[in-house]
């Protein structure tokens, strides 16, 4: 089945950086468009970074443009946020998902456990 499991959540102060890495299995990675999306306390979950199935297309939220880079290695199955110069309001539980489609191209997201980002002033 699909699994994605998060890592590289952590405390950092502002201005500091971090790198999310979420490993992917149980479907074909490189045929699948994944994103980045995060929620703070009593927020909506919000659309941070999204990347094409072949890594050649990305988009970002307004919010964090400038500041993250989403990446991916298909030879690894995994999909990374790079994120620097951070802000307190950057401060979310953070998830990567997956754009599953199926033999009759119906699309499912599967979503992974989440990884903690706390951003100290």
């Amino acid at each position: 089945q699909v699994q994605l499991v998060e890592s590289g959540g952590g405390s950092v102060q502002a201005g500091g950086s971090l790198r999310l890495s979420c490993a992917a299995s149980g479907f074909t990675f490189s045929s699948s468009a994944m994103r980045w999306y995060r929620q703070a306390p009593g927020k909506e979950r919000e659309l941070v970074a999204r990347i094409s199935s072949a890594g050649d297309s990305t988009n970002y939220a307004d919010s964090v443009k400038g500041r993250f880079t989403i990446s991916r290695e298909n030879a690894k199955n995994t999909v990374y946020l790079q994120m620097n110069s951070l802000k307190p309001a950057d401060t979310a539980v953070y998830y990567c998902s997956a754009i599953v489609g199926d033999l009759w191209r119906r699309e499912y997201e599967y979503w992974g456990q989440g990884t903690q980002v706390t951003v100290s002033s």
